[in-house]
């Protein structure tokens, strides 16, 4: 589980402090991801345009989700591929269909609670909105309000005496954010966004819209060791992909596999999309390479047969205040590498060929790796992984970043882990790479 770990690069957290701050939704996820690949040189494939099996990097972004593949000269049909999955959404606070609302002097917007949210971490915090808006004559604008806009407020502890002995949120009537004072007027929000985005009102026929904290991420701690920022789960694993597959296309030449990013969208709420891992996308896309190339079924069937995907994930660390809610032979440590993640009853792919190209990924890399079993007590979460394996025939690993605050709207890990992940992803992508 030791490596001799490549030296820290700090530049690598600060660009992902940037990503983090710049993408509030799975939407400007996906947008800066593509403009850094654009800058390696890869070009957007339009998903109703025939397509060439020409060498080269290439995606496809359809809604808050990107594939993103790079075909080395000399790759035949029967090619296979390395994938690396990871998601863009995070739990949150998205607007509903009628946004505006309020009560006793109180301008408020109603919200639906998206995913698994730690729902406590939302309150008495600035945030900002951010999503797309649909316009009428088919186009999407991004929109971006990063300033304090919302705050869901806690009540006062003199009318809840006992908050302190158990804190519980009605998911309806208490987290509904304020912004304003006044009786609320219809179109107000959309109104309002339409002219941050220099839209008129009318232009705006629909819209995904969610909040988002203000604050920015931040290092922390005496010497600076820790991270704290939000969207981690998942964005640090988008972000060390994103910089994995540009790093192998840089000198793809003599790429033995073809490497492929799959950032889906809504893995927080079961996955279940068109841009989502249960969805057709990332099987439509290989599949359409492979023709591309002059392939057709047996050779599509041949380059799954030997394709491997890395479902990459947040992880838990070992938390130092509740150590018994972990397994007491696996503590995962900040700062100590990508986790290997293990479920026998399958919420995680892993098994041990998995294990042994992960690993000998990371001895590549000079990259140290620990393994994560959950407590037998306690549910274990679960991820792309098994649905990847399980919808297209590819053999699947689990892994991630150790994070603790996980689903909260500010997470945390060691700021060398996300540097660690990504020499481990680019081993992974190419086996002919050393760090």
């Amino acid at each position: 589980m030791t490596a001799r770990a490549p030296a820290f690069d700090r530049a690598h957290t600060d660009d992902l402090m940037a990503f983090l701050a710049a993408s509030p939704s799975p939407y400007h996820a996906v947008a800066n991801a593509a403009a850094r690949l654009e800058k390696a040189g890869f070009r957007q494939a339009e998903e109703t345009a025939a397509w060439d099996g020409a060498a080269g990097g290439r995606y496809v972004l359809r809604g808050g989700a990107l594939i993103a593949w790079y075909v080395p000269e000399h790759a035949t049909a029967a090619t296979p591929f390395r994938v690396i999955g990871a998601h863009t959404d995070s739990p949150n606070l998205r607007v509903k269909p009628v946004p505006d609302t309020g009560r006793h002097g109180w301008k408020q917007i109603a919200v639906e609670i998206y995913g698994g949210t730690l729902l406590n971490t939302w309150l008495d915090r600035d945030l900002g909105l951010s999503g797309r808006l649909s316009l009428r004559d088919g186009r999407s604008v991004l929109v971006d309000v990063d300033r304090p806009l919302l705050r869901v407020p806690q009540l006062a502890i003199h009318l809840d005496r006992g908050v302190n002995d158990g804190l519980k949120l009605d998911r309806q009537q208490h987290m509904t954010p304020l912004w304003g004072i006044g009786t609320p007027r219809e179109g107000e929000l959309i109104a309002f966004l339409a002219a941050e985005a220099g839209l008129a009102p009318g232009e705006v026929a629909g819209f995904d819209l969610m909040a988002h904290s203000v604050e920015p991420p931040a290092y922390l701690g005496r010497d600076r060791e820790l991270l704290a920022g939000p969207r981690m789960d998942n964005l640090l694993s988008v972000h060390a992909a994103t910089a994995a597959l540009a790093a192998v296309s840089a000198h793809g030449a003599g790429l033995s596999f073809i490497p492929v990013l799959a950032a889906f969208d809504h893995e927080e709420n079961g996955s279940t999309s068109d841009t989502g891992a249960e969805g057709p996308l990332l099987g439509t896309v290989l599949k359409r390479s492979v023709h591309a190339r002059g392939g057709g079924y047996e050779e599509r069937a041949r380059a799954l047969a030997g394709s491997l995907c890395l479902s990459s994930d947040t992880g838990h660390a070992v938390h130092p205040n509740y150590a018994e809610r972990h397994d007491p032979t696996h503590h995962p440590m900040a700062g100590g590498g990508p986790l290997l993640k293990v479920n026998v009853n399958q919420r995680y792919a892993t098994d041990g060929a998995g294990r042994a190209g992960f690993t000998a990924a990371c001895e590549r890399a000079g990259v140290p790796w620990q393994s994560f079993v959950s407590h037998n007590a306690m549910p274990c979460g679960t991820t792309i992984g098994p649905i990847t394996a399980a919808r297209h025939g590819i053999a699947t690993v689990d892994v991630g970043a150790a994070i603790l605050s996980m689903h909260s709207a500010r997470e945390l890990c060691a700021v060398a882990d996300p540097y660690l992940l990504a020499n481990a992803m680019t081993a992974f992508l190419d086996p002919s790479w050393r760090a």
